[in-house]
């Protein structure tokens, strides 16, 4: 459940005094419903996607990474969308903002607290509505 992975989040940034915590968010059957187009991006957004991800984008205590797959001819045109609809991202495909340490290596593996991925269970149908709740 996305809610706990964020509550999760937010209390280990809390007990580590972090001033932010990491979320990744896929595109395609997350966000947006795909529409296996090579000529066009799609631009419908998933129920409530849009309202959370607008929330999302003012809080200083949440950096936002596009963790995607789509083409690199694409992304840009992703990038612009969103911020059309008035939803940022400070990433893409990686987090520069947490350096390799002694404890793990980030160079091939960005760092995030939260994924929010079909794949990983993530269902845009309804775990929308239940960030927008948490996150208001």
């Amino acid at each position: 459940m996305i809610t706990r992975a964020i509550a999760r989040a937010f209390e280990h940034a809390k007990r580590k005094n972090w001033d932010k915590t990491f979320w990744a968010f896929d595109i395609h059957e997350t966000i947006i419903k795909p529409n296996w187009s090579t000529e066009e991006i799609p631009t419908e957004f998933y129920p409530q996607a849009k309202e959370a991800l607008q929330l999302i984008s003012k809080r200083k205590d949440i950096s936002r990474i596009l963790y995607t797959c789509s083409h690199p001819h694409e992304v840009q045109k992703y990038l612009d969308f969103f911020e059309e609809n008035g939803i940022h991202f400070d990433h893409v495909n990686g987090n520069p903002e947490v350096q390799s340490k002694k404890y793990g290596y980030y160079e091939d593996k960005p760092y995030f607290n939260v994924l929010f991925e079909d794949k990983a269970g993530f269902d845009p149908y309804h775990d929308w509505k239940e960030v927008i709740d948490l996150v208001k």
